[in-house]
């Protein structure tokens, strides 16, 4: 509730104390509607009352308008009614009246003319009236005008009948729409309803008063602009056939929510805010009595509606939920979202309340559409007195302070950041006036610090003389410019810091992801509105090239480095999240697919950041990794199969089975998925519809879109291989495993495990998998040992590196030959030793199986912290961009002679 008068409406309202004088029995009126909350009135009541006095319902409207605002200056003043109230009552009146009006009007226009009718549907022609504005956000002021725009569905002519007229459907709309707005503003006897302004119209005052769709669609699409896209967010559709609102919203959806993270939003509303503030300044130098506007001043309500409408034109298209048409729900969203700190939503909706209050209270003084405190003295005093407070200075120190917090934040998010110290892009201008000009880089980057400041130099040019840069526009030219500038000496501090890499190599990455996002105005205004993210950026590309490469591909991960919301999503809450983006892209297989693949990048990204930061081991971020594979191998069954239409149940009794690395739960950032599919269902129509799903699941994880793609899927460890069905039924894959499966295929499945789908299929399989592993081998135990080394040499033959290098997966004493020593010892001996069958990874089973006597402990102990050690270094090496980890023989030597060790003890 707002904070209760000392003062009464009577003596503090000259509109209240005019409308009760003019007429006897409307204090006493107003007394009793004040009694009741006035937040959704039965305004169809409160009409009927007018209008059985006999007059025109013009003029009944009016004096319902008159009635609701006294109420609630009574209500208001006297502490019972909220800031939510008074918008809600206004608003409801407002939409109330559109439509009663527009009804009433309907019917006389179509009694003379026809109804209006579809040249190519045949339907009836209903006029959309949109509400702009605070209006369309459910927050009109108490003595507001209206922002309308008025819409109809198609051209054509009305059916006219005997004695009517025919006219076009736009002709028809346009009269319509002219004796709306006389009905709503024209000043009578009882005064208007409501101010209307049809400025927000397609091509402005110059415009046709109605449009049809195709014309709104025409016109957004060719000459749409930039604060145009500002008023759009807040349009609601007050009249008009559901779907034809549902059209029309197809229309104005994309053109207001970019579908990418649309950061050049903030320089056109900060160019948009300083022509405002320019025309406030000039009238406040004309009337310098009039310096106080809470709407439109420093500080004032537009700034932090600006706040928050920056945020949902830049994440609106990605984010749903953002496109809400209040402020006050937007902010609260912005801390949901963890967009804003709560502490300054707070602080935000505090300071846009007491604004509203007291742009309400300027208001009620005359029923003036004013914004500004008045000029004399004594008004002052009892806007004050309205506002709950003391005297004049009390409000005008309360004002100041609310206005102070609201300017910071407006500065701290619309101040121009991109352009670096004078000195050092003056250095840099050379390369825009003369690419050959490298004397003058080479000195600059000399005075920086950089290694080899010639060929730098040289590097920077053959960039900024690239095709693709020169032929940018002006302002995207001068952008990349000031990028540059503000990068060098970020460059410089960076590798001083790391002691570690070169400064050419750090540019080399920098420019050219640069270059690749050069036509991209929205990644340039992201990096240039937010300098601490552009220096996170080179720090990842310094200690990473394949980061580096990453973000090159994928750069719309530069939303993850904009804060420090940072860590990863749970298990649980990512899948719940992913979820209900994914139904709201319903229909939308594309946006599906781009969904998956966005969500993956971004969880991705954060565990890269963790990584190079130092704060994940290896087999901390393989888990995660793994971990949110699961999460998108899950989502992607689920989605995939509401897509096959023939689908005869609606959850799939099916299963995805990992196997290798993904099974194993040791993924890495590149990994394929190595899968097989089981279903068990009885159904008919089960083997088909399964297979469809297992070839839809293929598609979705491996089809190229915009966004990229997830990953490559092998599935040849599936029953009898590439030959074999894509999908296998329980039994059929239980009869396989006993009878017919190959000895490297009960390897495979000792990292094999359930990973996504039906829960009672996974547990199946896993009874299944432990059967298998603990058959009794021991008659066979050189059966077993020779397939297995028959196996090895086998991979040998298939990847030989002819290299003097090392190569730590394949080669000899390195990790394939680890893990086959794991696979061995789980076959052979968990008939005796069941506790092996678990999928603990590699590591932790050789340390059991030293434990359980079957290998000599310290070798094993030397083998698990070999394994250990390559892991780690083939991490590094990728990290770098190294797709073959290979080192000097040297480098490795010692762990590499623990693994010959253990496997000379079990296989010679």
């Amino acid at each position: 509730m707002t904070e209760p008068s000392s003062a009464c409406p009577a003596n503090t309202s000259r509109f209240y104390q005019r409308w009760i004088d003019a007429a006897p029995g409307r204090e006493e009126r107003v007394a009793q509607l004040a009694q009741l909350s006035l937040a959704c009135p039965d305004f169809g009541a409160l009409l009927e009352h007018e209008l059985a006095a006999g007059i025109p319902l013009p003029r009944a409207m009016r004096r319902l308008r008159n009635l609701l605002l006294a109420a609630l200056i009574r209500r208001e003043l006297a502490g019972f009614a909220s800031l939510d109230e008074v918008v809600s009552a206004m608003t409801g009146l407002a939409d109330f009246a559109i439509r009663t009006h527009l009804a009433d009007l309907m019917g006389e226009l179509v009694a003379a003319h026809g109804m209006p009718m579809s040249a190519e549907s045949g339907r009836p022609q209903e006029m959309m009236v949109l509400a702009m504005g605070k209006q369309g956000g459910g927050e009109l002021n108490v003595s507001s005008d209206i922002d309308l725009i008025f819409v109809y569905p198609e051209d054509g002519e009305t059916a006219a009948g005997p004695g009517q007229r025919e006219l076009s459907n736009h002709e028809f709309f346009v009269r319509l729409g002219r004796r709306l707005i006389g009905a709503l503003s024209e000043v009578i006897e009882d005064g208007f309803t409501f101010r209307v302004d049809m400025a927000l119209r397609p091509n402005g005052n110059s415009g046709p008063l109605a449009a049809s769709l195709n014309m709104v669609e025409e016109y957004l699409i060719v000459q749409g602009r930039e604060w145009e896209r500002y008023a759009w967010v807040k349009a609601r559709a007050v009249t008009g056939a559901p779907e034809d609102i549902a059209a029309l919203d197809a229309i104005v959806r994309p053109f207001v929510f970019r579908r990418y993270l649309d950061f050049g939003v903030i320089d056109a509303l900060r160019n948009m805010h300083a022509q405002i503030r320019a025309e406030v300044k000039r009238q406040e130098r004309l009337h310098p009595d009039r310096s106080n506007n809470v709407k439109l001043g420093r500080g004032g309500i537009r700034e932090i509606e600006f706040l928050a409408q920056v945020f949902q034109l830049i994440r609106g298209g990605r984010d749903p939920a953002l496109r809400e048409r209040s402020t006050r729900l937007t902010l609260r969203l912005l801390a949901e979202r963890e967009l804003m700190t709560a502490e300054t939503v707070e602080r935000l909706l505090a300071a846009y309340t007491f604004l509203r209050n007291l742009e309400h209270r300027l208001q009620y003084l005359d029923d003036a559409q004013t914004h500004t405190l008045p000029a004399n003295e004594a008004d002052r005093l009892l806007v004050a007195r309205m506002m709950g407070l003391a005297d004049v200075p009390t409000l005008l120190a309360r004002l100041e302070g609310q206005r102070a917090f609201v300017a910071a934040q407006f500065d701290d998010m619309f101040a121009d950041k991109s352009a670096p110290p004078g000195e050092e892009r003056a250095e840099l201008d050379a390369i825009a006036a003369d690419p050959e000009a490298l004397a003058a880089i080479a000195a600059h980057l000399t005075t920086l610090g950089f290694e080899e400041p010639a060929a730098n130099a040289r590097r920077l040019a053959a960039t900024w003389g690239a095709p693709r840069l020169q032929s940018l526009p002006d302002a995207s030219r001068a952008r990349l410019l000031a990028l540059v500038n503000q990068a060098l000496p970020l460059v410089a501090t960076v590798v001083q810091e790391a002691g570690v890499g070169s400064h050419g190599a750090t540019l080399g990455r920098l420019l050219d992801f640069l270059e690749a996002i050069a036509r991209r105005s929205a990644y340039l205004a992201l990096l240039s509105e937010y300098p601490h993210t552009l220096e996170r950026v080179i720090r990842m590309m310094h200690a990473s090239g394949w980061a580096a490469t990453f973000l090159t591909l994928h750069p719309i991960l530069l939303d993850e480095l904009l804060d420090d919301r940072g860590g990863i999503d749970e298990p649980a809450q990512l899948s719940a999240s992913l979820d209900a983006k994914l139904e709201e892209a319903v229909g939308d297989t594309e946006r599906q697919l781009d969904i998956l693949r966005e969500t993956h990048h971004a969880q991705q990204f954060r565990l890269l950041a963790l990584d190079l930061a130092g704060e994940l081991t290896v087999e901390r971020l393989a888990d995660h990794l793994s971990a949110l594979a699961d999460v998108i191998v899950a989502a992607t069954v689920r989605w995939a199969w509401k897509t096959v239409a023939t689908r005869h149940r609606d959850d799939p009794r099916f299963a995805v089975i990992a196997y290798g690395k993904l099974g194993g739960k040791e993924l890495g950032y590149v990994s394929d998925l190595d899968v097989i599919f089981l279903y068990d269902d009885e159904d008919d129509m089960a083997p088909s519809n399964y297979a469809k799903l297992g070839q839809r699941f293929i598609t979705w994880m491996t089809a190229h879109t915009p966004a990229g793609i997830l990953f490559d899927i092998d599935t040849a460890l599936r029953p009898d291989g590439a030959s074999g069905m894509l999908v296998s039924s329980l039994a059929a894959f239980e009869r396989y495993q006993h009878n017919a499966a190959w000895v490297w295929e009960h390897q495979a499945l000792t990292r094999a495990r359930f990973c996504a789908g039906d829960a009672a299929i996974g547990a199946r399989f896993e009874a299944i998998r432990e059967a298998v592993l603990r058959r009794d081998r021991a008659t066979q135990a050189e059966e077993l040992k020779a397939e297995v080394l028959k196996m090895r040499q086998r991979m040998h033959e298939a990847y030989p590196n002819r290299t003097a290098l090392f190569d730590l997966k394949q080669d000899a004493g390195g990790m394939i030959d680890i893990e086959f020593i794991v696979q061995y010892l789980v076959l052979r001996y968990s008939c005796q030793h069941p506790e092996l069958t678990a999928n603990v990874g590699n590591i932790a089973l050789l340390h059991r199986s030293a434990g359980l006597g079957l290998i000599d402990p310290s070798l094993a102990a030397g083998a698990a912290d070999a394994y250990r050690t390559m892991r780690k270094r083939q991490h590094q090496l990728r990290l770098q961009g190294m797709d073959l980890p290979r080192v000097p023989p040297a480098q490795l030597s010692t762990q590499r002679e623990h693994v010959t060790a253990l496997w000379t003890s079990i296989f010679s």
